[in-house]
């Protein structure tokens, strides 16, 4: 979980955002937080790779396109290799994102190049479910049009640096940055022979703030010129004199044996002067841990390389082990700092949190797993949403009623809520119903392709709804709106007496895919109602929680459209079938959906183990 009284700040190494994360082993890590720069940066790679994937699929497409005669239409073979060829580039489009960061533990390959990595908030690997989620709601994050902007405005008001999608889907996207644990030492032969001299009994003569001083005098004592050298060295000495027995040298010699002896002092734990006695602790945490903790990042850096998946058990188990002790010294070092060397407890953090990232990486869901989700979570978790489910319903199937009755009864009121194209449809079907001629012309060997397309459209509408539900009032207009379309086509329909023509047409694919509307609105209504209605919850946690819910919904919701397509692109468009045969189709997918809607009513009980 987020520590809420760990909230994102600067770090002190940088300008960067961090923002700790309690571990299971109760352990307060810190992550840093990728900024807009590196995400878009990520995201330009990412897009010019999918235009890559998708241009070379339309070289197929295009090859294949060759051998159709220009003005013909494709035979049966080329039209079904030009359907699958479309859903391949539209699963692309979509689900490029969604599988590189649930098979990449967060990385796209542009996240990857840029040291970026999405995470859950709890700082474990990202779910499909989760990456799912944030990524369908790119869809609002990319508004208006594709610049981005809403995302980018979301990304630097958040406090986690969220865009929108991450906010449902409980995601953050955090940088991985190298970070050596080392203590800083000087190794030049000036400062070796000239501290050899002499040295005092360890012991600890400055507070933290002096030694710091002295530290960083030391450390850059080589980069100074000799003049600002020497000047520092005096006003060091100056200062400092009275704290150490003068055994006579130059003031430079005098400054390096102090800081000889304050480092020896604070080595062996001796408190810095004026504190207290957590220091003490601090001290000795650091003389017992740092060569561990530079160890223990080796190991990281090679589990990294090759997985633990890879390693041998013993060692699996040895690198578990050691992170759970540097989990320890990370608990320890923040209760005796109290706030004091940020950078070492920031290096740790860092270091803690990469092990962590590892040991908890996702294991990838068995087909199982999949099975159950689909045949058991999904179907429960439509029955559980009725409520909302039956709210969209109304907001959908009530327009279109009123617009039905509107148009059949006023046709002119037609033109002012269809494009225009439907009305010339509409004029033209007067002499299909005359001739038997169908609803659309039926070129046989096109029916995959128009399956195909179908498919897409709908499954994108799908994803609107749930997206903009978020904004509130994006969902329930879109049902409105497509409520009051359909509504008004079939009214015109009514009054020019050809009714039958469209139903013969909608009948086979138009239970489920009303259905899955209802169902997608019902989805995006349970995004809107974290926003007014969170209860007990704050909004942040009522949008993931709601989010994990939806993201059923809208799978079932996807899995009605694909079947819905698949029946309006190569059953519904048949001249030859009465009306009786569609309806027969459309009570067939009624019992079918049914069916698949009552899966799952048992939950198998828990029990607990025997002690």
């Amino acid at each position: 979980m987020i520590a809420p009284a760990a909230p994102k700040s600067k770090n002190n190494s940088g300008l960067d955002d961090v923002v700790a994360i309690e571990t299971p082993e109760m352990v307060l890590v810190s992550y840093t937080i990728a900024g807009v720069g590196s995400r878009v940066a990520a995201a330009l790679i990412d897009l010019v790779a999918c235009m890559v994937i998708l241009a070379s699929i339309g070289g197929i497409l295009s090859y294949i396109g060759d051998d159709v005669p220009a003005g013909s239409s494709p035979n049966l073979s080329a039209s079904w290799a030009f359907a699958i060829i479309f859903l391949v580039q539209f699963a692309v489009l979509w689900g490029y994102y969604v599988l590189f960061e649930g098979l990449n533990d967060g990385q796209t390959p542009g996240k990857e190049l840029m040291r970026l990595r999405v995470v859950m908030d709890a700082g474990h690997s990202v779910t499909f479910s989760a990456s799912a989620i944030r990524n369908i709601v790119r869809m609002l994050d990319m508004q208006p049009g594709i610049v981005g902007a809403v995302g980018i405005v979301s990304i630097g008001a958040s406090r986690s640096g969220k865009r929108i999608g991450d906010m449902i889907a409980g995601t953050m996207v955090v940088k991985e940055q190298p970070l050596a644990i080392q203590r800083a030492r000087p190794a030049d032969a000036q400062y070796n022979e000239e501290s050899t001299r002499a040295r005092t009994a360890p012991s600890s003569l400055l507070s933290d703030a002096e030694f710091d001083v002295l530290t960083r005098y030391v450390n850059r004592r080589n980069a100074l010129a000799a003049g600002d050298r020497a000047r520092l060295a005096t006003q060091l000495a100056a200062r400092f004199r009275s704290r150490l027995p003068d055994s006579g040298g130059t003031d430079a010699a005098f400054v390096l044996r102090l800081y000889e002896s304050e480092s020896l002092g604070r080595k062996q734990g001796s408190a810095s002067r004026g504190a207290s006695g957590a220091a003490r602790e601090r001290h000795a945490i650091l003389l017992e841990g740092t060569e561990r903790w530079a160890a223990f990042a080796r190991d990281l850096e090679l589990a990294q390389k090759r997985s633990l998946k890879k390693l041998p058990e013993e060692q699996v188990s040895m690198f578990v082990a050691k992170y759970r002790e540097l989990s320890n010294d990370l608990a320890r070092l923040r209760t005796a700092t109290r706030g004091a060397d940020p950078e070492t407890l920031f290096s740790l953090s860092r270091l803690v949190a990469a092990a962590h990232n590892l040991i908890y990486k996702g294991r990838g869901i068995p087909a199982a797993r999949i099975l159950e989700f689909l045949a058991s979570d999904v179907p429960r978790e439509v029955r559980k949403s009725a409520g909302p489910i039956l709210l969209a319903a109304s907001l959908f199937f009530g327009p279109m009623a009123i617009a039905y009755r509107a148009t059949a009864s006023r046709p002119a009121l037609a033109s002012e809520i269809l494009p225009a194209g439907m009305l010339e449809r509409a004029e033209e079907g007067i002499q299909r119903a005359k001739t038997r001629r169908g609803y659309i012309e039926d070129p046989k060997a096109a029916r995959p392709i128009m399956g195909s397309m179908i498919i897409a459209n709908n499954i994108q509408v799908a994803f609107m709804v749930f997206a903009f539900g978020i904004t509130v009032i994006g969902t329930t207009f879109a049902l409105v709106f497509n409520g009051v379309v359909i509504g008004g086509v079939f009214g015109l329909y009514q009054s020019k007496g050809i009714i039958e023509l469209l139903l013969a047409f909608v009948a086979p694919h138009s239970v489920l895919e009303l259905s899955a509307i209802t169902i997608a609105g019902g989805a995006g209504l349970l995004i809107a109602s974290a926003i007014l209605l969170p209860g007990f919850r704050t909004r942040r946690e009522a949008l993931v929680d709601n989010g994990k819910r939806a993201m059923k919904l809208l799978t079932c919701a996807i899995l009605f459209l694909l079947v819905a397509g698949s029946l309006e692109g190569l059953v519904s468009p048949i001249p030859g079938w009465p009306l009786s045969w569609k309806l027969a189709v459309a009570g067939a997918t009624l019992v079918l959906m049914l069916g698949y809607l009552s899966l799952g009513a048992r939950r198998p009980s828990t029990t607990l183990p025997a002690t």
